[in-house]
């Protein structure tokens, strides 16, 4: 039976299966091993991708669902909608997996754009 959901989301480890009351469950801080704050920031809008050199064989179930989500740069706040694990979880599993060289994290420039050019980004959005 084919997994259900919208295309393009990883099935959790542990979450396979109808949901319902016996659907098994697994505690975000066990995933993290208690932990719950990164070592170095990790901004929602930083793009993240699986190394090319990733060997992912040895790695925990949650490590491989997010390095098979991370094939192409994607978001943070996307790899936790994805993979339907709590944000703050996946933020602590990116830094681990970044420190042991399984993806490649690519920080915002800190560069934004001026408010006159959004304004008229969003001028035109509501003219269409």
């Amino acid at each position: 039976m084919p997994p259900s959901g919208p295309p393009g989301r990883a099935e959790p480890p542990g979450r396979s299966g109808p949901p319902g009351p016996r659907a098994p469950r697994v505690r975000p801080y066990t995933l993290t091993g208690g932990r719950t704050h990164t070592r170095s920031p990790l901004e929602i809008e930083t793009l993240v991708q699986t190394a090319s050199d990733a060997d992912r064989a040895d790695q925990q179930a949650e490590h491989q669902v997010i390095g098979h989500v991370c094939h192409r740069p994607i978001s943070v706040a996307e790899v936790a909608a994805r993979t339907a694990l709590p944000l703050g979880v996946v933020r602590v599993l990116l830094d681990d997996m970044a420190r042991q060289g399984t993806v490649v994290l690519h920080p915002p420039t800190g560069e934004r754009p001026d408010r006159a050019l959004l304004e008229r980004v969003l001028n035109g959005l509501q003219q269409l």
